[in-house]
């Protein structure tokens, strides 16, 4: 797998998202099997189905981010430059033809969340600004073809 560089925010959620699972879920989800069982003859009983179902696809989510953990690492605000935007970055952009300007904060694939204006270092727009400076232009090919500039106006660590 490869690395996964998480902020100190998204280490601590994925952290507490692991130990919910593992605990919590892993509790709730016994419970159902155990319930299930008394219902009679498990071949026949869609309740035990379920409940193993869901036993199976936890599993696998806890896997996924242990593993994800495993290979993680936590960029520090030390870590982020202010001169050219990284991972870590709280950017501002400017678009040059809609004249809107937008925040972002530029994170890893894991901890991305355009909802929350955070954007993946992996994204289009990402890549396109990864490493360029204040004042900068870039024109970023989206995913429909459309070709966007937007300049740097501020570069902030997170």
């Amino acid at each position: 797998m490869k690395e996964v560089i998480l902020t100190p925010e998204g280490y601590k959620k994925l952290k507490g998202e692991v130990e919910h699972l593992s605990n919590a879920k892993r509790r709730e989800i016994a419970e159902r099997i155990r319930v299930a069982r008394h219902f009679g003859d498990i071949t026949e009983n869609s309740e035990y189905d379920d409940a193993k179902n869901d036993q199976a696809l936890l599993e696998h989510r806890i896997a996924i981010l242990e593993e994800r953990l495993a290979h993680a690492r936590v960029i520090s605000k030390k870590d982020v430059s202010k001169d050219v935007v990284s991972v870590g970055s709280h950017v501002k952009l400017r678009d040059v033809s809609a004249k809107e300007t937008v925040e972002y904060h530029i994170v890893g694939s894991a901890e991305a969340n355009p909802s929350e204006n955070k954007l993946s270092n992996e994204s289009p727009v990402g890549r396109a600004i990864i490493g360029k400076k204040k004042g900068e232009t870039v024109e970023v090919q989206t995913p429909r073809g459309k070709a966007l500039k937007y300049k740097i106006l501020d570069i902030k660590a997170a």
